[in-house]
This record gives C-alpha cells, structure tokens and sequence, in this order.
C-alpha cells in the first residue's frame, strides 16, 4: 500500500501524489483514502515537454490505518453478538468447561442453559516499523472475558470487565527473530513456521473461547529466539512463565493432598486461587522444530520441559522434580481450499497446557513430587468455498492414574484412585462442526459474518460408585454475529 505524507510530496514533488488528509504538526497522520491523483504538468518553456501520463489512482487504503513518524499502526479486532445454548447448566459461561460437564443425578444435569454475550469482542492494535534493517512489530489484544469484581453482570449494566490477551514485541532482522511479552505459548500449534501472529496458529475456528479438548494451549509472559536458516525451516526456543499446578481451574479437578500437607495447595502449589504465588524452580522450556515445504504444508515437533519444587516444613525436606512432554503437529492443504490438521501431545506433568483440565503432579505423603500423565489429541477438518468456512474437529485427553497411601498406611490419594472424586477425569472428549458465513466484506470498511457452532462433550471420570452415571454428556449450540474491522498491516520490506 503506498502512502505519502504531505511533507514527503514537498521533498520528492516529481511523484505527483497528496494524501486527502493531513493531521496538525506532531499529530498522527491518517493514512489518505483512494482518489484519483493529477499527472505533474509538462514544462511549458520546454519544446522537447513529453505529454503528461495518464491520471494515476492510489491504492485502497482502510481509513482507520494511522502513521505515526515511520510507524504504520492499525486497529485490529471484532465486535461479536453471541448467543450459546447448552442441554446442561455448565454454569461457566460462554465458554465450556470441559472437565466438569455436570452429571445426570445431579439437578444442574436435568437443567438447560441460554446466555446472550458480547465478551467475545476482540479489540487491539498492531505497529509496524522498519529500524536499521530490522523489522519490528508491536501488538496488543484484548477480549472482555475477565472477572467482573463486585459486579452482578446479569442483574445491572454487564459490568464486563476487559482481559490481556496478548502484548509483545518482535523483532527480525535477516534470519533472527526475537520476542518478548505475552503471546500464545510456544506449544500452541501453528498454522505457519513459529510465528506469534494469531493468524498464524491453529487455536481452531470455533466460538467456543475455550476452543477444543486435547488442543495445547495457553496465553502467558516468556521471551523466546527464533533462527530461519530458509523459509521452509524454523527453530526457536522459549523461556516461558512456570506454574506448579495441581488442579482446580475452569472447573478442572484437584488432587487428594496427604492429610499433613494439605496447606501446601494455593501456598505451594496452585489449585485455582488465582494467585501468581508459586515457587517456581525455572521457567518453561520450550523448544520447537518447524518445516514448511509450502504454504499448503506445516509440519512440526515441540517439546517442553518443566520443574518442580516443594518444602515439607514437617520433615524439613526440599524436593525436586522434572516433567516434560512432547508434540507432532501436521496442518496440510490437501486440495485448494480443504486442510486436514492433527495435533498430538504427551507428557508427564503437561496437564496445565491442556486447558488444565489435568492436573501437573501429585504429592506423596512425604512431599516428594509426581508427574501426572496427560496426553491428548485434536483432528480436523477446515474447508473453504468461496465466503463459507467449514470446520470439523475432534478432541480427546487421557489423564492418567497416580495414586499414593498417606503416612496412615491405609488412605489413599493423588489422582484417579479408588473412591476419588468424579470429577478426576480418566478421559475428555469433544465432537464439534460449524460454518463461518461472510455476508460482506469491504477492504476500507471491514466484514460481516456469522456463525454457527455445534459441540458435543464428555467425561468419564476414574472411579464411579455404585448407582452413579458412568460419564456425562453436554451439547451446546453457539450462533453468532461479527463485525470484523477493517485494516490490513504494510509490506515486510
């Protein structure tokens, strides 16, 4: 997109061209609006005076880009109207909670649910800038899927309140790139090298703001380096913020804690208070091997290691332990317009990343530390005629068994052991389709859609009683209407 400033055409005139709006000294500029821009004149005094060209039109440029000095910045993001229906009362919003469908002998599994949210909407900026070779962006993106405090969202004003996403920094220059801030983790799959761009990683098409079981996923604070030998070859490493967890988020169980240690969840270890107070021995490593053969084939391996550390105050001992896991993650353009993804997990102690659907690790009665098995896949389909978006995918977690005897000799605990909680899972699973429509779509005032969302989930858990339903379904139904803004980033020069 070629766009001059008023004082660039005073220096290089011989180009004819003005912008059709200028901002006040100092202020930013907004980036001109197509129009048709004169030819300069011929020289009159001159008989040799070629006659002038043709008029020369501008290129389309959205109206909301603005260009500060040399940075270009543009507003990034949608507005959604979102209703979601549920044959459950999930109670978790408009998003699933997927380790905790309620079961059929309780009241909440014979109820059903409608809520109507905007808290989807999606608002941000992107700013790009060339500086001595080196290609830098900045971006920042938030939703209004925060806490909401003292406010009652359903009784007065929907007193939403605004959550980070992302914000980071990344710079390239020749084969090295840099970044810093928060982004999507490392080991959430992506659609296109290593690339932070949310276009470029696969968190799946669907409404669900939780997207999918088995994707491995999260949004947190690291600093990572990425080397491209070629195009079709990345590596990069990352440093990525640590959280010993032990269940309890969006619903997810918790460990059985030995009787003498049970101050040790939300002190030692988070079990879902929503405090950044873990003592965490490092950061996460995370390291990730990307080859693009084309623009129609990813493939890619990543793995993850990750540490822990706790302090029995009874017995005076430290203890220490590493976790880790693994992931092959192919996205393949089979014929134009249809992908087929698949994305695989493993690990011991990566149950955070799923969602934390499973718990890290569980604690012996002496306070020595033990990975949890989770394992997970997700598989799909997406294809694209014309304005419509089609998507098929399936999900599924494994959470393994890791049992313990307290310091008593007869009383168990950990996870998944006889006579636990039904809501420590054996296996989650998820089937879902849906459509995206585009009703319009302009270059200089943005698009329109909807969309449509099926999903089916489950659970079983690892011990079911007597009498109790061996697993519990939920089926839910998003419909949803989006404005997306305009605004396109400049040209990587």
């Amino acid at each position: 997109m070629k766009v001059l400033l008023l004082s660039a055409i005073a220096a290089v005139g011989c180009y004819g061209q003005a912008p059709t709006a200028v901002s006040p000294a100092g202020g930013p500029t907004i980036i001109a609006a197509n129009s048709p821009v004169p030819a300069p004149a011929s020289d009159p005094e001159s008989p040799s005076a070629k006659p002038s060209p043709p008029p020369v039109v501008a290129e389309a440029a959205s109206p909301l880009q603005l260009k500060i000095g040399e940075v270009s910045i543009i507003p990034i993001g949608f507005m959604d109207a979102t209703a979601v229906w549920r044959d459950k009362n999930a109670a978790s919003g408009i998003g699933t909670n997927f380790a905790s469908i309620p079961f059929d002998n309780v009241a909440a599994g014979h109820l059903s649910e409608l809520r109507f949210s905007p808290q989807n909407s999606r608002l941000g900026l992107r700013a790009d800038v060339n500086v001595h070779g080196a290609h830098i962006i900045g971006y920042n993106e938030f939703d209004f899927l925060g806490t909401s405090g003292g406010n009652n969202v359903g009784v007065t004003n929907g007193a939403f309140a605004p959550r980070l996403r992302l914000y980071w920094v990344d710079v390239r220059k020749g084969k090295w790139e840099v970044l810093g801030g928060q982004s999507w983790s490392m080991m959430t799959p992506n659609r296109y090298q290593i690339s932070p761009l949310p276009g470029d990683v696969f968190f799946s098409q669907t409404m669900d703001v939780n997207y999918l079981v088995g994707l491995t996923w999260t949004r947190q604070p690291g600093f990572r380096l990425v080397y491209h030998p070629s195009e079709r070859v990345t590596f990069g490493v990352a440093l990525e913020n640590p959280n010993q967890y032990i269940g309890g988020s969006a619903g997810a169980p918790t460990i059985t804690l030995p009787s003498a240690l049970s101050g040790m969840g939300g002190s030692q270890f988070d079990n879902s208070t929503n405090v950044l107070n873990t003592p965490n021995l490092t950061p996460d490593f995370i390291a990730k091997l990307a080859f693009d053969l084309t623009r129609r084939v990813h493939f890619e391996l990543a793995g993850i290691e990750r540490n822990f550390k706790d302090y029995n105050v009874n017995g005076n001992q430290t203890f220490t332990k590493a976790g880790g896991g693994g992931a092959v993650n192919v996205n393949v353009e089979v014929i134009t317009g249809i992908r087929v993804i698949s994305n695989n997990f493993v690990s011991d102690g990566g149950g955070r990343y799923l969602f934390g659907t499973v718990p890290d690790v569980i604690l012996r009665a002496d306070g020595s530390i033990s990975p949890i098995h989770a394992n997970s896949t997700t598989d799909g389909i997406e294809a694209t005629f014309g304005k419509t978006l089609l998507f098929v995918y399936y999900g599924e977690i494994w959470a393994g068994r890791n049992t313990a005897l307290d310091a008593n000799g007869t009383s168990l605990l950990g996870y998944g052991f006889k006579g636990s909680a039904n809501n420590q899972n054996r296996s989650m699973e998820e089937f879902t389709l849906g459509i995206n429509r585009t009703l319009w779509k302009d270059a200089k005032w943005g698009g329109l859609s909807y969309i449509m969302q099926y999903e089916h989930a489950m659970r079983e858990p690892w011990y079911v009683a007597s009498g109790q339903p061996a697993s519990a379904h939920d089926n839910t139904v998003y419909i949803d209407l989006r404005y997306t803004l305009p605004g396109a980033p400049p040209p990587v020069r």
